[in-house]
């Protein structure tokens, strides 16, 4: 890791939540977020909880919500876009040095961001959580994580026990300028890893669900393999589109110049 970021204190904090119809579970959210953020004595920090095009009256619950905390910064989206463009519209709108995303249904803990923030002051670019102990049904949600968590690290080379996992704190420099579509999220740490960063997994708390219900299921895991090869693809031609158009192009050039060849030596010999 750098040298120069051994022990650098992180000063500032954006936390971004993205929710969907969690009218249950937002005041207890902001509460117990306003319970850990003052303890880590930051110079400044902020909350922002993007409503995803919610059909309750989750954004109802963030308005009072925001005339009871100055940290509280609320989007609101015209429509259930999903959780990777909420995300994104955070992270667009975040200003801190150091942005920690989390779920907003209150299964990720915030008494866990402490031990992310060590990391980050260790030196490190990504930090994510892995929920060890996780609080979901074993056969629709934690056999096919398991297996889905194996194929991504395989591929992407990034290992990572809980690339599911939404608690993550990122250095801003380096996420604020990954571009997020479909269901990409998850895949960050392996999109940003071109650059050289380093990441860090710690063990954290995962609570069940005690409001509403998930939104997620089996058919999650399809699109997190469709969202595999774009990512594999990103990963291998980012940096390098030359490798990927090249041989396309040095074909199409080589088809041309011998088809001009053919008519010229139609022209010449045959006169046509």
């Amino acid at each position: 890791m750098n040298a120069d970021r051994i022990q650098e204190t992180v000063r500032s904090v954006s936390v971004i939540v993205p929710v969907h119809n969690e009218e249950d579970n937002v005041r207890a959210l902001t509460e117990s977020l306003s319970k850990v953020m003052p303890g880590l004595r930051l110079k400044e920090w902020e909350l922002i909880i993007i409503d995803d095009g919610s059909s309750d009256n989750t954004f109802a619950a963030l308005t009072e919500l925001k005339k009871e905390s100055g940290h509280l910064k609320v989007i609101s989206l015209r429509r259930n876009f999903g959780q990777t463009a909420a995300l994104a519209a955070g992270i667009d709108y975040a200003k801190f040095e150091v942005i920690v995303t989390m779920d907003g249904d209150m299964q990720n803990d915030p008494a866990d961001i402490p031990l992310l923030l060590k990391k980050i002051e260790e030196g490190y670019d990504v930090v994510s959580g892995w929920r060890r102990r996780r609080k979901d049904r074993f056969l629709s949600r934690r056999v096919p994580s398991y297996f889905a968590n194996l194929l991504i690290s395989k591929v992407t080379g990034v290992k990572l026990r809980d690339y599911g996992c939404m608690l993550k704190a990122y250095r801003k420099e380096i996420i604020k300028d990954v571009q997020l579509f479909g269901d990409m999220h998850r895949f960050i740490p392996a999109l940003i890893s071109w650059k050289g960063v380093k990441v860090a997994e710690i063990e954290t708390r995962h609570h069940p669900r005690k409001f509403g219900r998930t939104k997620y299921g089996l058919a999650r895991t399809f699109k997190v393999v469709l969202d595999l090869i774009t990512v594999k693809f990103m990963i291998r031609f980012i940096s390098r589109p030359i490798q990927m158009f090249g041989p396309f192009g040095l074909l199409l050039m080589s088809s041309g110049f011998l088809y001009g060849l053919f008519l010229t030596g139609q022209r010449v010999f045959f006169h046509l």
